[in-house]
């Protein structure tokens, strides 16, 4: 029996019977033990996550999809996908010898810390959504994420899942020789070549020489070769097509599935999700169950109900900021912008990334005002400007003042946050709802 454990867990109980719940445990846990993770014991299968973008809930539909099969799982359904926050949820899932108590564990975990925990977690399945800029003075150049990703997959024997249209994700294959590789892919559909943002996947990892693309869906992530060396041929174990946006669904192995949210980086989530599925050995009824049910929540396209609608979403680099702003203005209503930009440790102290953000999507009359709010509010402002936004601009520093504009306004209305403000926002939010 672990005293140390106990502690943990009934830190854990306190603070979830308050509503608290969060990582916290988890840091007592690894101040007491410096070894806390390495203890847990794991069940037979140890499904990790990672990448940028879509981490989260590419994991809770996971999780949902072995639910809905029967299993008993434990993950980490709120993103807390760094030491203190994995801690947290073994401790809470586990006996006090150390043991988990379910059939299987998914995890989201950081893409710059999963090569640390590989050893700890001993995942069975590893599945890797994409790479792009992210916090640059947290997380460095792509390259070194890959680069350490690649080191720990090289001895790798489990499931490893790679999106087969990211030239940076795809690249792990070439040296994962011990691992079961499995690919998914997303074909061009109505929406594809309408892009212009940053890429991170110009050039063939293996020659260096420029990739030839048959078509793209956002950034670099899209249907590429290398003309040289034929580097990104492949054939996907799982390949989504007939991507319907009037009726939000699209076509798998001759089956049609319903995506949880209309928009292509979600038809991707659902591919991994897919290629899980296939690769275990599950039918892919229970994940089709899921797709059709599932709910975004935690600043994933959340609603709040004010005086009008206002949905939230988490933002924190160029290519997830500019797929929202695509999303809220294929809204045609009326409506009121928010951002809340800070620049705290956990959303990277360098806030440069907002010059790569394609604002100008937001040039349109249904735009009404943009509210900028955060420690850096003056820096979205003046990011804005520049791109002609200046008489509709309106500054509020903190963010309940900012809500509580959107909120007098009487407007249908769109909140993007970066992390550190995101849940006291959405505290905020809870708040001004039930008044």
């Amino acid at each position: 029996m672990g005293l140390r454990l106990g502690i943990v867990k009934a830190l854990h109980a306190v603070l979830s019977a308050r509503g608290r719940g969060g990582s916290f445990p988890g840091y007592v846990g690894l101040k007491l033990d410096k070894h806390f993770l390495e203890r847990f014991i794991m069940p037979e299968q140890v499904i990790v996550v990672t990448g940028t973008n879509g981490k989260t809930t590419t994991a809770n539909l996971i999780a949902e999809s072995l639910r809905a099969s029967g299993k008993t799982v434990i993950n980490n359904h709120r993103g807390d996908n760094l030491n203190i926050g994995i801690a947290s949820t073994l401790a809470a899932g586990s006996d006090l010898s150390y043991r988990i108590q379910a059939d299987a564990v998914v995890l989201e975990v950081d893409e710059l810390t999963v090569y640390r925990q590989f050893r700890n977690l001993q995942p069975t399945v590893l599945v890797v959504n994409n790479f792009f800029r992210d916090q640059l003075d947290r997380a460095g150049e792509i390259e070194t994420i890959i680069r350490r990703l690649i080191e720990v997959t090289e001895d790798f024997e489990g499931d490893l899942i790679l999106n087969g249209d990211d030239p940076n994700v795809l690249r792990i294959a070439d040296y994962a020789k011990k691992a079961r590789v499995h690919i998914f892919s997303v074909g061009e559909n109505s929406t594809s070549n309408q892009f212009d943002e940053a890429k991170e996947g110009t050039f063939c990892p293996r020659c260096g020489r420029p990739l030839r693309y048959l078509y793209q869906q956002y950034s670099h992530i899209g249907r590429f070769v290398c003309d040289t060396d034929g580097y990104g041929t492949i054939e996907p174990e799982v390949f989504v097509d007939s991507i319907d946006y009037d009726k939000g669904t699209f076509t798998s192995d001759g089956k049609e599935y319903r995506s949880f949210i209309n928009a292509i980086y979600a038809v991707y989530n659902c591919a991994a999700v897919l290629t899980v599925m296939k690769a275990l050995g599950i039918d892919p009824e229970c994940a089709d169950r899921v797709f059709c049910t599932y709910r975004l929540n935690e600043g994933r396209n959340e609603v709040f109900r004010l005086t009008a609608p206002c949905t939230v979403n988490l933002i924190k680099n160029p290519t997830g900021a500019n797929e929202v702003l695509k999303e809220i203005m294929a809204h045609e209503e009326e409506k009121n912008i928010c951002i809340i930009l800070n620049d705290n440790d956990v959303d990277g102290t360098d806030v440069s990334w907002i010059w790569d953000c394609h604002f100008e999507h937001l040039r349109d009359s249904a735009v009404h005002e943009i509210i900028c709010s955060g420690t850096r509010a003056y820096d979205i402002a003046l990011r804005l400007k520049y791109d002609g936004f200046e008489d509709k601009l309106v500054i509020k520093e903190n963010p309940k003042d900012a809500v509580d504009y959107l909120n007098e306004a009487g407007m249908e209305s769109w909140l993007m946050s970066t992390y550190s403000a995101l849940h006291s926002t959405r505290a905020i939010l809870k708040k001004v709802e039930k008044r």
